[in-house]
């Protein structure tokens, strides 16, 4: 008798269960919106972390749904989202209706993982007081006031090359641009020197790795955290393991007491939060911003070494390997690059880096062909009605911006793979649409350390192409594959490339 009523309870649990995800998975059917297959338990997002990047996935998605509607539906597990596939429709939700997409849906745990709580991943009014605090220490002032800490870097990091290229020896760039990078960061972030060229076995290169080494089990878990994030807080999950905390908040710690204790200064990001950490005003400025917590903090500080050193490594590794396919393109950049050093008396001056127009095209070029941040998420705040329409985006539908996709798509760029620096002529811009290039996102949520992203890569690619042609070898990744499993785009066997003097 027992086992006819535990199979019962069973059957009865196995039914619910199927009608549940059948009920769920009729959500955009039932609001009349298009919308791709779902099957349990990934919903629509089948390969993606293990056989696609997502950034792929998205590209199907929105060949297969563009030109039916302004949004198409799928399903991240059992959660209802939305993808976004016109321009229009994406200015709109980024800018002119922001106030009902003001969040990005990313988990946030200040409990348990006070690092998340960062200006990427807070939502609502902590969001909106963090941005008014932070937005001043990333003007072109401060900028160019990090230029001189960018520009040592960078001296050292052209002698590291100098005994590779003196062989014509294949070099593998990913690596050795994430070092750095990270000494770039390193150094503007927390005032370190990490020495990460020197020696690629540093503690804080082996803990920027880690960062984002996540394998196809931790994109489960990381899938997991994001569709369920009440749970994964019930459970105390975290993004960050407590090595990674642990290392960023005693490293800050000692560096604050070391700079506090020795009145000492410097021309970085962490000296700006340092003053806003004690005064709430920023040097010279006498609008009061608020003060910052140590843990604000600490996690503004994390969130721009790490998104800073991968993003901005990965642009310069694809804008390589475009310029060894592109060796006319390769020419004109040194030419520019050459006659901007000689008018500046052969230094990287702050100036003189903002001339080098062309090489600023490479880079856009290279954002739009290869947009390391794939794709833009924003969760709706509110129930919105769609201008024109009688159907409502619900409040909680998360809606993602396939970036990749659009900067893909042959009908807003020709020829989408053809590598074309020219693209990004002043007419050329002016000519398309505001939303076809969008790599730092757009809008009061875009990238805020856009600047400094721009200015690390533009002095990196340069102190390269100065002195060294780079060349494709037979380990040269052709055609370009991406990693499947990666947060970011990024070439699985590494971005292998020759490199040579230039006599």
């Amino acid at each position: 008798m027992g086992c006819i009523i535990l199979l019962i309870g069973f059957v009865t649990l196995v039914a619910i269960g199927y009608f549940f995800v059948k009920k769920k998975y009729s959500y955009w059917e039932e609001r009349g919106f298009p919308h791709l297959k779902a099957t349990f338990p990934m919903g629509s997002v089948w390969g993606v972390g293990y056989k696609k990047h997502v950034s792929l996935f998205f590209q199907d998605a929105y060949r297969e749904m563009k030109g039916k509607d302004v949004v198409g539906g799928m399903y991240f597990m059992i959660e209802p989202t939305l993808l976004v596939m016109d321009l229009d429709f994406t200015k709109t939700i980024l800018i002119k209706d922001f106030q009902y997409f003001h969040d990005r849906g990313v988990y946030v745990n200040e409990r348990d993982d006070p690092l998340t709580a960062n200006l990427f991943g807070l939502s609502g009014q902590k969001w909106r007081v963090l941005r008014g605090k932070l937005s001043p220490t990333f003007t072109s002032g401060k900028m160019k006031m990090m230029h001189t800490t960018i520009i040592a870097v960078a001296e050292e990091f052209g002698k590291f090359l100098q005994p590779y290229a003196k062989k014509g020896e294949e070099v593998e760039w990913k690596d050795i641009l994430a070092r750095f990078t990270t000494d770039v960061i390193g150094n503007c972030a927390f005032g370190v020197d990490c020495n990460s060229l020197k020696d690629p076995n540093t503690e804080f290169r082996q803990v920027g790795k880690k960062i984002f080494q996540f394998g196809a089990v931790g994109f489960i878990k990381i899938l997991f955290i994001q569709v369920f994030p009440n749970a994964a807080k019930a459970l105390r999950m975290k993004t960050n393991s407590d090595e990674i905390a642990n290392f960023f908040m005693k490293l800050l710690k000692d560096t604050i007491e070391y700079r506090e204790k020795n009145n000492v200064k410097r021309n970085d990001f962490l000296s700006l939060l340092i003053q806003l950490k004690n005064t709430g005003k920023l040097e010279g400025d006498s609008v009061d911003l608020g003060k910052l917590t140590f843990e604000e903090l600490a996690a503004q500080t994390f969130v721009f070494f790490g998104a800073g050193f991968e993003t901005s490594s990965a642009a310069m590794s694809f804008a390589l390997y475009e310029l060894a396919l592109n060796q006319e393109i390769q020419d004109r950049a040194r030419e520019e690059i050459k006659s901007i050093l000689e008018k500046h008396e052969g230094n990287f001056t702050y100036d003189a880096c903002m001339e080098l127009k062309y090489l600023e095209r490479i880079i856009q070029e290279t954002l739009r062909k290869y947009p390391v941040v794939d794709n833009v998420l924003r969760t709706a705040t509110n129930d919105y009605q769609i201008p024109g329409d009688n159907r409502v985006i619900q409040k909680g539908i998360a809606l993602a911006v396939p970036v990749y996709a659009i900067h893909h798509d042959p009908e807003i760029w020709p020829n989408p793979e053809r590598f074309d620096p020219d693209r990004f002529t002043e007419e050329n811009i002016r000519n398309r649409h505001s939303m076809a290039w969008m790599p730092f996102g757009e809008g009061p949520r875009m990238c805020i350390g856009m600047r400094f992203a721009l200015m690390q890569t533009r002095v990196g690619l340069a102190t390269i192409l100065s002195k060294y042609r780079i060349d494709v070898t037979q380990k040269t990744p052709i055609p370009m594959v991406f990693s499947a499993a990666s947060p970011f785009l990024s070439t699985p066997g590494g971005m292998w490339l020759k490199i040579e003097e230039i006599s």
